[in-house]
């Protein structure tokens, strides 16, 4: 039976027309009335080759693809110490006073699963989870919220490098033990943050599952409604908790998912994740700069009409994929033809890398497609920047763009408020 059904039967049987009345509400920020503004700490605790090339290219093993690898290919010790060292340095407090400082209200901070338990075999180090904590901590200091984000699942949900695990094809959904193990590391987070809500306000079950495969696609509405009993009823009791549940599209338009975790379907403090990137397929890293605006200003019907809050938790005012390994370690990429199979639209020179070999009309469109990114999607409840910041992709980094003026240092300080007409 429906996780949604068993609360819908629950609430009958207590002669209770609707569950909003059974169960009191109150989120620890008031999502639908002020905008999400934040960024991802990508890159910290779930290690991303484009992110911190450095770190990969250091190994001198070209096998070396992904965190799985990065912990397999080389001795525990070494990998380990260097794990630490990221640890400690890639995000500091003075990151999370500096968030605070540029306006911003929320965090996303992606982890993986091993941060929490290691199967039999699997080669992954942990140690993440004394980071998180520092990440709360420092939250509550400079009043910034922050979204725990289950970002690679046992068997890997998607494939890709960042769910921990870069394979062909993910192994996350055909594998019931694997979707168990992690229904079990979601009550986990859930517990540890319980009675932190103000401060961690939503928990974020699952980062990008492949949906665009039938079989993940079915598995994960399932595991989004089981996610949703093991957020917000963590007591072990009827007793719920103000955890908001932030659900992925996983690759779906929006229209998949109208009517299936509203308050009318037995629901409360769900909330719709959708990424929105403009890179990765051959048509649209070829836009041109006005289209790539006018292409984000149309999401707005979508956003603004979608029947639960939705967040844009991961976009860019980069608008190519030319950032070295942005689609994994030796693939290439599409913009200049580098990826096999992809034509060539142009150069990469001077569209990534640092902000000094950017020239001024690049930066000046890289504020207008912020802009009109922003505009967008505080349509809906708001926005969350991929990332906070980069080895060597400044059209990336949310902090370089605050340091070289595409980003404003108060993000509702617009010079193109009429972007999308």
């Amino acid at each position: 039976m429906p996780f949604s059904l068993r609360l819908v039967l629950a609430a009958a049987l207590l002669g209770l027309s609707f569950l909003p009345s059974v169960f009191p509400f109150t989120p620890g920020f008031p999502y639908g009335s002020l905008k999400v503004r934040g960024v991802n700490l990508g890159g910290w605790l779930v290690l991303e080759p484009w992110i911190t090339p450095s770190i990969f290219d250091n190994t001198g093993n070209s096998k070396i693809v992904d965190e799985y690898t990065f912990c397999k290919l080389q001795s525990k010790a070494t990998a380990e110490s260097i794990l630490k060292q990221h640890w400690d340095t890639w995000i500091t407090e003075s990151d999370f006073q500096a968030i605070a400082a540029a306006g911003l209200n929320h965090v996303r901070l992606p982890i993986g699963y091993w941060a929490f338990e290691v199967g039999p075999g699997e080669p992954y180090i942990s140690g993440q989870q004394a980071y998180l904590q520092k990440a709360v901590t420092w939250a509550a200091k400079y009043n910034l919220k922050v979204i725990v984000d289950l970002h690679g699942a046992p068997g890997s949900q998607n494939g890709f490098d960042n769910s921990g695990q870069r394979m062909p094809t993910p192994m996350w959904a055909s594998n019931n033990t694997n979707v168990a193990r992690t229904n079990a590391i979601i009550k986990t987070i859930a517990n540890m943050f319980k009675d932190q809500t103000n401060v961690v306000p939503t928990i974020a079950p699952l980062n990008e599952p492949a949906g665009f495969d039938s079989g993940v696609l079915s598995v994960t509405q399932q595991y989004w409604h089981d996610s949703y009993g093991n957020i917000r009823f963590p007591f072990g009791s009827s007793k719920t908790s103000n955890t908001v549940e932030l659900i992925h599209d996983a690759f779906q338009p929006l229209s998949f998912w109208n009517n299936q975790f509203t308050v009318g379907q037995g629901y409360q403090g769900v909330m719709m994740d959708t990424h929105i990137y403009q890179m990765f397929s051959n048509e649209l890293v070829a836009l041109s700069n006005s289209a790539h605006i006018s292409t984000a200003c149309g999401n707005a019907q979508d956003l603004s009409t979608f029947d639960l809050w939705i967040v844009v938790g991961e976009w860019t005012p980069a608008a190519t994929d030319c950032a070295k390994y942005l689609n994994g370690r030796g693939v290439g990429a599409r913009y200049d033809g580098t990826m096999a199979g992809s034509p060539k639209v142009g150069s990469c020179t001077g569209l990534t890398g640092k902000a000094s070999t950017f020239s001024s009309s690049y930066k000046t469109f890289l504020r207008q497609y912020w802009e009109a990114q922003v505009i967008t999607y505080e349509l809906g409840q708001g926005w969350i920047q991929w990332a906070w910041k980069a080895e060597s992709a400044d059209e990336w980094s949310y902090q370089a763009g605050l340091a070289n003026g595409w980003i404003p240092q108060d993000p509702t300080d617009l010079k193109y408020p009429n972007i999308c007409g």
